[in-house]
């Protein structure tokens, strides 16, 4: 299980591995969400189903929208393959309303989250353990965070982006494989900065997905083991405060944001995701079949929430119309 990809504001440059990104034009930062604006309910009613697009996929995960290009990025994950047990996974588009192409063959990715610029993927990636950068030009990658003090990470996860750059990503066991435990048997919540890797949290049992408000100040993260999400306080210079609890719920996956600030979160275990208001009211619902894995806003107008739930060997990728855009989309 995993989760996706979010950054939190809009940056005219984003810092990644140390190097300063080309000033972004207002076309490929533009937001759906108005400052200042007042948004009514985020959903249609307090149950809502969502329309399969496409199945037949063996896991999917991931989804991050690419506005700059009008397509949908998501990774299918393959059963575990080799003495070490490591899952093959390929970067799909899906460009509306029906085309599904390879984006990034073999890429090992779980979570991703795109760059305000458009310029840069972001992966967490477990075929290497670490968190990646390909580039959406040529695919080329690199490495932003290979390990922790000299130990390899279990296996990324998910990962959201700041809009000073800062990312932050969480650290499960879920596809480690057989390969060795350099965490100490510990899960943990990580942040990557001009390529400094600092600890958020050791604490959290199988943290999964993880999303910044809107503005950037709160970091949630799903702690699936613990059937919670909890948030930190962020601090201007991207360190994070004390973690307290923001909602109880069946084994979160991955999540995503609106431009009012509600949460959603996906249940693997209910094939539901559950919304809530920024205070942690719950506001309902939206199913969409079994096994939901993650969640992300997209379209022209950022009010198509795209989901991927399924079963393996028969994920599909699901689609609805909501009534606040995502931040971003």
């Amino acid at each position: 299980m995993t989760h996706r990809r979010t950054r939190a504001l809009t940056a005219v440059a984003i810092a990644i591995a140390g190097t300063l990104s080309p000033t972004a034009t207002a076309a490929t930062t533009a937001s759906a969400c108005t400052p200042g604006a007042t948004y009514g309910p985020p959903l249609p009613s307090p149950t809502v189903t969502a329309q399969l697009v496409r199945g037949g996929f063996n896991f999917l995960e991931g989804p991050t929208w690419d506005q700059r290009t009008g397509t949908l990025l998501l990774s299918n994950m393959q059963s575990p393959t080799g003495p070490q047990g490591v899952q093959p996974s390929t970067v799909v588009r899906f460009t509306p309303p029906s085309t599904f192409d390879t984006f990034i063959p073999n890429s090992g990715s779980n979570g991703l989250a795109i760059t305000p610029d458009g310029t840069r993927l972001l992966a967490a990636t477990h075929d290497n353990r670490t968190v990646s950068s390909y580039s959406t030009t040529d695919r080329s990658r690199t490495t932003i965070a290979a390990n922790h003090l000299g130990r390899a990470f279990n296996s990324p996860n998910d990962l959201t982006i700041r809009a000073d750059g800062t990312t932050y990503f969480t650290d499960p066991t879920y596809q480690r494989g057989n390969r060795a435990d350099e965490q100490g048997g510990r899960t943990g919540v990580f942040r990557v900065r001009d390529g400094v890797v600092s600890l958020v949290d050791y604490g959290l049992s199988q943290p999964n997905g993880i999303v910044l408000s809107p503005d950037g100040t709160t970091l949630y993260v799903g702690a699936t083991g613990n059937n919670a999400i909890m948030k930190y306080p962020v601090n201007p210079d991207g360190s994070t405060g004390n973690r307290t609890t923001f909602a109880t719920m069946r084994t979160p996956d991955g999540a995503t944001v609106d431009c009012a600030g509600n949460v959603y979160w996906a249940s693997y275990d209910e094939g539901l995701i559950r919304v809530f208001s920024p205070s942690g009211t719950p506001l309902g619902t939206i199913s969409a079949g079994r096994n939901t894995t993650n969640a992300a806003f997209g379209g022209p107008d950022g009010r198509t929430l795209y989901i991927t739930s399924g079963t393996p060997g028969a994920f599909g990728l699901y689609q609805v119309r909501l009534n606040v855009p995502g931040n971003p989309y």
